[in-house]
């Protein structure tokens, strides 16, 4: 059998999933296998169910929305990459024109797990930590896509984006300042700060006040808490201590400037500005998976 997922073609064979339990079965195989567009084929009746979705199910669906969309953004940062380099001028068009593929790939992924959210998953959960998962999760697919928008629609996105991740930052404050999932709506709610709203003194506070706040009550943890936590923490830790570092040279750069121009205006001469250092930035943004039994 033939089936368009995504702007693209796929050979599947047609395997009927009537159950919830089969749906989850076929995923973790899918999973296994590194296939996610199949795990979401198969996770369909977990998608329509009525009522919570349990743990499991729900880190199934995380999973396999996350990789499905990682390979894209993955492949949309290489194409971008090589298309800044000017040894591969004269392939411009067509990598411009592959790149515009890969977007749209991507932007049909995040409207598709956004819809999911939507239609049955926020509406149907119950506790504050699955609420607060889900308008997390909504939020990030909001920013993925506007790693790869301009203009009005990036605006469009990332307003969107904000109202979700400031959402969830309210409800969240229910939970233990210690709780994964509270840690890891912070830790990409600061990368959303960082990245898409160019607000780096925010990211910080936001990093900072987390870190802070979580510290003091880790000693109450159980071991499986404990280890989710600090991970996420020292995710928190690494961006921080980047962004601060990008911070200080980028206000020693503009001290610099300053006193430079000052002189200039003593002196009567000429500024030519040179322009700014491009910095090749990697930061962790964190995704709750489901743990390998």
């Amino acid at each position: 059998y033939q089936r368009r997922v995504h702007g693209i073609i796929n050979f599947f064979m047609d395997i009927p999933v009537k159950t919830i339990e089969e749906g989850t079965f076929l995923a973790k195989v899918a999973e296994q296998a590194e296939r996610y567009e199949d795990m979401i084929v198969f996770l369909k009746p977990v998608l329509q169910k009525k009522g919570e979705l349990t743990m499991e199910e729900r880190n199934l669906v995380s999973v396999a929305y996350k990789n499905l969309s990682g390979s894209k953004r993955t492949a949309w940062r290489a194409l971008s990459a090589i298309e800044e380099n000017p040894k591969y001028t004269k392939y411009h068009e067509k990598t411009k024109t592959y790149k515009k593929k890969i977007e749209e790939e991507l932007k049909v992924i995040c409207k598709e797990a956004i819809k999911a959210i939507d239609d049955n998953l926020l509406g149907n959960a119950t506790n504050a930590e699955s609420k607060v998962f889900y308008q997390k999760m909504k939020a990030d697919y909001y920013r993925y896509t506007g790693e790869v928008c301009v203009e009005a629609e990036l605006k469009d996105v990332s307003d969107k984006a904000l109202e979700n991740y400031e959402g969830a930052k309210k409800a969240a404050e229910t939970l233990p300042a210690t709780d994964p999932v509270r840690l890891g709506l912070i830790l990409n709610f600061s990368v959303f700060q960082y990245e898409i709203r160019k607000n780096p003194k925010e990211a910080c506070a936001m990093a900072k006040a987390a870190f802070d706040e979580a510290i003091s009550g880790l000693q109450d943890l159980d071991e499986d808490k404990y280890k989710d936590s600090t991970a996420i923490m020292q995710l928190l830790k690494d961006n921080l201590t980047l962004w601060t570092s990008e911070l200080e040279e980028g206000e020693e750069a503009a001290k610099q400037s300053t006193h430079f121009n000052q002189l200039i205006t003593v002196l009567s001469l000429i500024h030519i500005s040179e322009p700014t250092r491009r910095y090749a930035i990697s930061y962790a943004v964190f995704c709750l998976k489901k743990k390998k039994t």
